[in-house]
């Protein structure tokens, strides 16, 4: 027993109490981790590095998901994930699950949700903290590990039918489906569905929201929906601020490659001029271009990084 606990000194009477406490006497979760790593990469691609084309590649919103080699859902796919370690944060747990299961090391990554409803884990009561990556994936060499058959990017589409809406003065309530397709450009046979239904209650203004898988084939445990909510909060950074957007990219860039990144991310075409406008006090203008026969070389931008070190 820790006496002193984060400069915080136990009086006698404390340390009394705690000779008696038992912690089994309460049910205790098991804790694991589970990642949603996108990249923006060109069709054919999956591994390598950047090419010169003389027009640009068109480009994708990618997930990297692997396909498990143990039971439960043994040879279905999931987000790369696992359980914390005695003494290990779960950030700790989801960089080291990460590399070990892909290899990609180094990844930012910022947590968005936890799960936790019962039932979600045929293994027992398992809670997961789930984490947003976003890494420019065509510097990558993604590989199979420990607890996966192989590791594969597959584009993901999303879209989203409202069902139901209803609103008055202080309540409202929202329905909405969304469809989810993963096709592996890689295995043009192989293509992952899912639906999965979103209920947002709005009392006084304050949104609850709840989510329910209806159908999945093909991906394991509740991860469909671990997708959905992963996209979505992307979708909401990229909205209200942008800069997350960066971490897709390769150190030097175009302007226009910057744009469609967040086009593909957010789903529509942007103004190119109000675009470029936006993000101008992001990036800094280099000595670089990009060649390519046939056409005028374009210019390569990098972070600004004085206004991502503040």
């Amino acid at each position: 027993m820790m006496e002193h606990f984060h400069g915080y000194e136990m009086s006698e009477e404390e340390k009394t109490w705690f000779e008696t406490y038992d912690i089994n006497g309460f049910d205790r979760p098991s804790v694991a981790t589970d990642m949603a790593v996108f990249s923006i990469m060109g069709m054919d691609s999956g591994n390598g590095g950047r090419t010169n084309h003389r027009k640009d590649p068109e480009k994708r919103l990618k997930l990297l998901l692997i396909r498990r080699a143990s039971y439960p859902y043994r040879d279905c796919w999931a987000l790369p994930g696992g359980f914390c370690r005695r003494g290990e944060t779960t950030a700790e747990t989801a960089s080291r699950e990460l590399q070990e299961e892909t290899g990609v090391r180094d990844a930012y990554l910022q947590p968005f949700a936890i799960f936790s409803k019962a039932g979600r884990d045929p293994r027992g009561w398992i809670i997961s903290h789930a984490f947003l990556t976003l890494i420019d994936g065509e510097k990558y060499q993604v590989h199979e590990g420990t607890d996966a058959w192989e590791a594969q990017w597959f584009c993901l589409d999303i879209e989203k039918e409202q069902t139901d809406r209803l609103v008055d003065a202080f309540h409202a309530s929202v329905t909405n489906r969304y469809h989810l397709r993963l096709s592996c450009t890689a295995h043009e046979e192989l293509q992952l569905t899912a639906l999965v239904n979103e209920r947002k209650e709005f009392v006084r203004f304050h949104e609850k929201a709840d989510y329910e898988i209806v159908s999945s084939a093909g991906l394991a445990f509740d991860h469909a929906q671990i997708i959905l909510r992963a996209f979505l909060h992307l979708q909401d950074q990229v909205e209200s601020g942008g800069k997350m957007v960066f971490d897709l990219m390769p150190e030097y860039f175009t302007l226009s490659e910057l744009q469609k990144a967040y086009e593909s991310v957010l789903g529509r075409a942007l103004v190119a001029t109000n675009f470029r406008r936006k993000i101008a006090d992001y990036v800094t203008e280099t000595e670089q271009v990009l060649e390519g026969a046939g056409h005028r070389p374009a210019r390569l931008f990098r972070r600004n990084l004085e206004a991502f070190y503040r």
